[in-house]
């Protein structure tokens, strides 16, 4: 057994371990509304899978005001980064081995799971009874994910819709038409971002298109692409396998060509990053515009039309109170806390925020220096419009490593693609019966 599925397959494990130790209770009393007064002040841990600089010191800046407010309450905040790649697994790891968070950020594939498990205390009480918190102000679709009936078990702070950088000093030195004037005449398709990466990346050496994160490992990154196709890997209600859909099978082979056939895409085991100048485009969030610098001429773009059109796809995080952690009632008010409007307009310098209030292009641009009110309004603001969320299921954890195990065959110049799909299929469906 490989260690990639071993890997997998410990994370499910500590997932599902996570799930009947919920059931147990935690360290204090779950959220209620106003905080219950700790006998001395507490310490509050935070996991998150972002490491970059200007995230954690606005995070910092935030906890270090709350902590002001309320000396009784809490000593210090402290937010601890895991590797985007092993976040849940390490995540639900701490919460199986007793050593949970007070709180973390969750990915949206995985909410049906934690939201279902008990691993997570009901927010409602605490950002209901929170002085100017504003929860009508809440857009109730950013909420779905994470609710249960009345009840709220996370708080979606990240709604951000997926775009194209592009690197226009690569692009124009290669002589290629600018990504912009597509878009502008309608003719910005998935096939014409193919075209123009491909070439660039013959001319300067380094990468075309890369999909953020991607790796050929977390395909469900991948949606960014096959939504373009009209493509899902299982049916809206979870239960039917549909990665060997006709559509499907044509924007995996898109995907499989652009690498293998095109040189439009870097292979399996090629490392480049975009934002250090190594590649021509990159398909990923807003939050990435921070590691942006002057060393190369760019631009933000809205995602590319496949054949069923232009479909806008968003990530989308949320943060959650652990039912296993020590301070659950406090942990709640800080969260309370760090999400009301007024730290929510900070956080939306690189969070799109669910608050109505929040989502529109000149409040986003006086959070976002970088990026212009243009950009922002077609990327962010009308991205959210009629929008899908990345794959998630109730048995995400399985079926995650289960696909990824599966396409490791479709990683190979001479692949069947339809055949891969098709086990693929055969593999998961009674994940999803489940």
């Amino acid at each position: 057994m490989s260690p990639r599925i071993q890997q997998g397959i410990a994370g499910a494990a500590a997932l599902a371990a996570t799930f009947v130790l919920a059931a147990c209770g935690g360290g204090d009393e779950a959220p209620s509304g106003e905080p219950h007064k700790p006998s001395e002040p507490v310490d509050l841990r935070m996991t998150v899978w972002t490491a970059e600089d200007a995230h954690l010191s606005l995070f910092q800046s935030i906890a270090d005001d709350y902590v002001k407010e309320n000396p009784d309450l809490v000593s210090s905040v402290k937010f601890e980064p895991v590797p985007f790649e092993d976040y849940t697994t390490k995540l639900t790891t701490q919460i199986a081995g007793g050593n949970p968070p007070d709180l973390g950020w969750i990915f949206e594939s995985n909410a049906p799971e934690f939201v279902q498990s008990g691993a997570l205390v009901d927010l409602t009480p605490s950002l209901e009874s929170a002085e100017g918190y504003d929860i009508d102000d809440l857009i109730p679709s950013t909420l779905d994910l994470w609710k249960d009936g009345d009840s709220l078990y996370a708080y979606p702070f990240s709604n951000s819709p997926f775009g194209v950088f592009v690197n226009e000093s690569q692009i124009n030195a290669a002589g290629q038409t600018d990504p912009a004037k597509l878009v502008n005449s309608g003719k910005w398709t998935f096939d014409n971002a193919r075209d123009i990466a491909a070439a660039t990346a013959e001319d300067s050496g380094k990468q075309g298109l890369i999909v953020r994160d991607f790796d050929y490992k977390l395909w469900e990154n991948l949606a960014t692409v096959w939504d373009g196709w009209g493509a899902a890997p299982w049916s809206d209600d979870g239960s039917e396998c549909t990665m060997a859909d006709s559509e499907m099978v044509d924007a995996m082979q898109w995907i499989h060509d652009a690498a293998f056939q095109h040189n439009a895409m870097p292979g399996p085991g090629t490392t480049a990053d975009f934002f250090a100048g190594d590649a021509a485009m990159t398909i990923t969030q807003i939050s990435r515009a921070s590691e942006l610098d002057d060393s190369f001429k760019w631009d933000l773009l809205p995602m590319p039309a496949g054949p069923a059109g232009q479909q806008n796809v968003i990530g989308q995080a949320g943060i959650g109170v652990f039912a296993q952690g020590e301070h659950p009632d406090v942990a709640a008010d800080f969260l309370a806390f760090f999400t009301n409007p007024e730290n929510t307009k900070k956080l939306a310098a690189y969070f799109p925020p669910p608050r109505a209030s929040l989502m529109n292009a000149q409040t986003l641009a006086d959070a976002n220096p970088l990026l212009s009110r243009e950009q922002l309004q077609s990327v962010v603001v009308d991205g959210i419009k009629d929008s899908v969320t990345k794959p998630s299921h109730k048995n995400f954890a399985k079926l995650q490593e289960t696909v990824r195990s599966e396409l490791d065959a479709m990683w190979t110049k001479d692949a069947d693609v339809k055949g891969v799909l098709n086990d693929t299929c055969s593999a998961i469906q009674p994940l999803l019966e489940e």
